[in-house]
């Protein structure tokens, strides 16, 4: 079941999304200073494009460091990014046949507001 949503995901907008965070996080990464925004952008892009079966998690405290990054992550952009998916969530929750898509958007959207200290795992 998970082959055929996240099948699904790509023809109605999965693809879209994933190739829009990776152009992002080349041009983030090629700025010496944005590196680690480009990788935390990968994580999404790579989420985005195969949603289904994986989960969202905080593996361990982050630190100062990881919480300055937040900070500046959610300035610069990232809650931009969970505004879009919590509105594209609510937009294919009105449908019963979209409520599984809305879940993923309300997954990306966690990870879009606070990228530093989360890891995907894979079921």
């Amino acid at each position: 079941m998970k082959f055929i949503g996240n099948i699904l995901w790509l023809v109605f907008g999965g693809l879209l999304i994933s190739v829009m965070y990776l152009i992002a996080s080349i041009f983030i990464i090629l700025t010496i200073v944005g590196i680690p925004f480009g990788i935390q952008t990968l994580k999404l892009a790579n989420l985005a494009l195969w949603p289904f079966g994986r989960d969202v998690y905080i593996d361990q405290p982050q630190g100062c460091i990881g919480i300055f990054l937040n900070i500046v992550w959610i300035f610069c952009g990232g809650i931009w990014i969970a505004v879009v998916h919590l509105i594209l969530g609510a937009f294919f929750a009105i449908t019963i046949i979209g409520i599984p898509f809305a879940l993923q958007h309300f997954k990306l959207a966690s990870i879009g507001l606070l990228p530093f200290g989360r890891h995907i795992k894979t079921d």
